[in-house]
């Protein structure tokens, strides 16, 4: 019953969560299965590795697949994410944790660029709405 209770109100949270929220929620997905992957492979745990590992190519992948190509730093970012992938990729492949720490530090830096982005953004919505 706890369980789906968690699972309603998360789903109520993504319906109802801005484009940059919901990004944010993406990047602390990417994250935390980062850290799962690790834990998994110094467990030894190759299956449950490999299974988090794709969790983290799958977020990133839709954030490829939905970056809009019009926005100056696009070029950048694809640039950015192509190179998570690859190290996710690598991680993966030779069981390496010093990779994935590599990963959960970019996409931490990600992370917090765009919190960074949003609190600007909602700050001057704020100043456009009430100044």
């Amino acid at each position: 019953m706890y369980q789906n209770q968690q699972n309603k109100y998360l789903q109520t949270s993504i319906q109802t969560a801005s484009p940059a929220k919901l990004l944010i929620m993406l990047y602390d997905g990417a994250i935390k299965f980062s850290k799962l992957a690790i834990a998994a492979i110094e467990d030894k745990n190759y299956e449950a590795a490999n299974t988090n590992i794709g969790k983290v190519q799958n977020i990133i992948n839709e954030f490829m697949v939905t970056l809009d190509h019009k926005a100056d730093i696009a070029k950048d970012l694809m640039k950015l994410y192509e190179y998570i992938m690859h190290r996710t990729s690598e991680a993966n492949i030779k069981k390496d944790t010093q990779v994935m720490e590599e990963v959960i530090d970019l996409l931490q830096q990600l992370k917090e660029t765009w919190v960074e982005a949003s609190k600007s953004l909602n700050t001057n919505s704020k100043e456009i709405q009430y100044g």
